[in-house]
């Protein structure tokens, strides 16, 4: 469940990032997941506090986050690099029934933690629908996208920019520009 009100102000590291209770490294929490958009909330020196889409605040080193701009991209019209949305939303959706379908089979007894593990391992969605528009992670290509209805546009990436064409025949680049 997205956080009524959040707005991604930065991206975690493609690494991952620690995270802390409180800004204190003797009192870790979870670590982050790499490229998960955050919304910075205060300062402390180089600790940051952020917030991410479930609502869940932590501490981490805010020197480490990636800045996003203030606005995302815009839609208006085809830009470069831009794609049809169905096809990831489409595996968002698989991803997520493989998962469900899991978890009803383990909360019934017909798996084991192990098998479970086994069924889901790989599995890696991230969506945050706002309104409009829908910021959705696709974990093949190590990146989050973003879209107002029709067009995706790449908005944070792993890996380096690429001449290699996207489903609709078009060059993708995989950086933000």
């Amino acid at each position: 469940m997205t956080t009524p009100g959040f707005r991604p102000t930065h991206v975690v590291p493609p690494d991952g990032l620690p995270a802390w209770e409180t800004p204190d490294p003797s009192r870790p929490a979870a670590p982050l997941a790499a490229l998960l958009p955050v919304q910075l909330l205060d300062r402390r020196g180089d600790w940051s506090r952020i917030m991410c889409e479930n609502g869940w605040s932590t501490w981490v080193d805010g020197r480490l986050l990636v800045p996003v701009p203030q606005a995302p991209p815009r839609t208006g019209g085809p830009p470069a690099g831009t794609a049809d949305p169905r096809p990831l939303l489409a595996r968002a959706e698989e991803a997520l029934a493989r998962y469900r379908a899991a978890a009803e089979d383990l909360a019934a007894g017909r798996l084991d933690g192990e098998s479970f593990r086994e069924r889901t391992r790989g599995l890696r969605i991230g969506v945050v629908v706002d309104g409009e528009s829908v910021w959705l992670y696709e974990a093949g290509r190590e990146r989050w996208a973003y879209c107002e209805g029709t067009l995706l546009s790449t908005y944070a990436a792993t890996e380096e920019p690429s001449a290699a064409a996207d489903e609709a025949g078009r060059s993708r680049p995989t950086r933000p520009r």
